[in-house]
């Protein structure tokens, strides 16, 4: 075990090579740290960042190493406003099939993982998706073991025998607080809310509207989870007895999830708990597996939505905000899932109400294809699209649009209602 203040990254690491690293709260922070002060002393540097919320990854570190990623998702929204950030367009569950395949470089691995259980194997912690992909694929895998990471129940462990080095850290992993929650993320909460029935398998992001969902869900029974990610509103939930997974036809009483993305209450409940479940993505994300589950709620956001019912979820002229992520597998699932639903959730307006997120043609690519979505849901109401013209669609739309902007919108709306595509 090395001390953290000594360790020396040019022991492991080549000129060239390719490092991954779990992300979000998994973020192994010391490693980052240690790599953004010691890159230009070791050569040309280049590495892969799912998501980050540690505030590590500045414009000073992406002049060190090279930054790629699957989307501009927490703090690397700044690298992509400075260009510098590479974006690799993939859904989740691609990017563990592209490491194992040496698509996304993979010669060293970051990973953060919980002190060894007796057997001497390490726990993965808060985190799933495509970290273990990354260890089996990497030439070097070095691992920050954090007294305070929790010791998780997941489908893969760390053997201490894999591990080329391992530095041990007291430290708080990173933290992703609630978001304060608005009129309007509460408006669309409520309306989304009324399609999560008793017994229903949830699978929620986080933010501002998947927190005013999941408070508004206080009075169901027996929900099940399976998600991307959770956060710390599973544990409020899981405590007033709401979600049980009682009902889920494969791993009943589990709540399955890739990521813990939330704050110590979160992870101190995941501590060797067993209904908590961290998987791959493979499995959170894989259509094999949600094609089990029926009731199945799937609920997404949008950077905007068009006429016809195209989603993107990334980009809005010159600026990222957001990614691919798991939207796509998620709104398939829930929409083919009996008694499911796929829900878009996202607020009317942008930039204090002076831009329409319900717009004629769209900003950026299609994240969702409209042949795949299900429910459009702003403040102002639900507009169910599965099964519907295009012209149909372009008057449901609309009549979830703000008001200030329906008029503009329906003059376009017309026109396809006209030609009927």
């Amino acid at each position: 075990m090395t001390d953290a203040a000594r360790l020396d990254l040019s022991r492991f690491l080549r000129p060239g090579d390719r490092i991954v690293w779990g992300q979000a709260c998994g973020e192994p922070t010391t490693l980052i740290e240690a790599l953004i002060a010691q890159a230009q002393g070791i050569g040309p540097l280049a590495a892969f960042a799912a998501t980050s919320f540690s505030g590590l990854l500045d414009a000073t570190a992406a002049q060190r190493v090279a930054i790629s990623s699957m989307g501009a998702i927490g703090s690397l929204r700044i690298l992509a406003e400075a260009h510098r950030l590479a974006i690799v367009p993939c859904h989740v569950g691609q990017v563990a099939p592209m490491i194992e395949q040496g698509i996304i470089g993979c010669d060293v691995a970051f990973v953060q993982v919980s002190p060894p259980d007796a057997a001497g194997n390490h726990s993965f912690g808060l985190i799933g998706d495509f970290v273990e992909a990354a260890v089996r694929r990497a030439r070097v895998v070095i691992a920050e073991v954090n007294e305070r990471v929790p010791f998780t129940s997941g489908d893969a462990v760390l053997p201490a025998a894999r591990i080329d080095c391992a530095i041990r850290v007291d430290r708080d992993p990173v933290e992703v607080a609630p978001a304060k929650i608005g009129e309007t993320d509460l408006a669309i909460a409520k309306i989304v809310a009324g399609y999560v029935d008793d017994g229903a398998v949830i699978q929620v992001g986080i933010g501002a509207v998947p927190d005013a969902i999941l408070r508004l869900l206080r009075d169901r029974r027996d929900l099940g989870v399976h998600s991307g990610m959770i956060g710390d509103g599973l544990v409020d939930l899981v405590e007033a007895g709401v979600v049980t997974n009682s009902r889920k036809p494969i791993d009943p009483g589990v709540s399955i999830t890739g990521a813990l993305i939330g704050t110590r209450r979160l992870f101190a409940f995941a501590d060797r708990n067993p209904r908590i479940g961290l998987r791959k993505s493979s499995y959170t994300h894989g259509a094999t597996v949600l094609s089990q589950l029926p009731k199945l709620v799937t609920i997404n956001s949008a950077v905007e939505v068009d006429l016809t019912g195209q989603v993107n979820a990334e980009q809005t002229g010159s600026h990222y905000l957001g990614g691919t992520g798991g939207q796509v597998d998620f709104v398939r699932a829930g929409a083919r899932s009996p008694g499911g639903r796929a829900i878009i959730a996202l607020p009317a307006t942008a930039r204090g109400g002076k831009i329409s997120r319900i717009t004629v043609s769209l900003s950026g690519p299609v994240t969702t294809a409209r042949s795949d979505v299900d429910v459009i849901v702003t403040e102002f109401g639900a507009a169910q699209l599965k099964g519907q013209t295009l012209a149909e669609r372009t008057r449901r739309l609309v009549a979830i649009a703000h008001p200030d902007f329906q008029e503009e919108l329906d003059r376009a709306a017309h026109a396809i209602q006209q030609r009927g595509f």
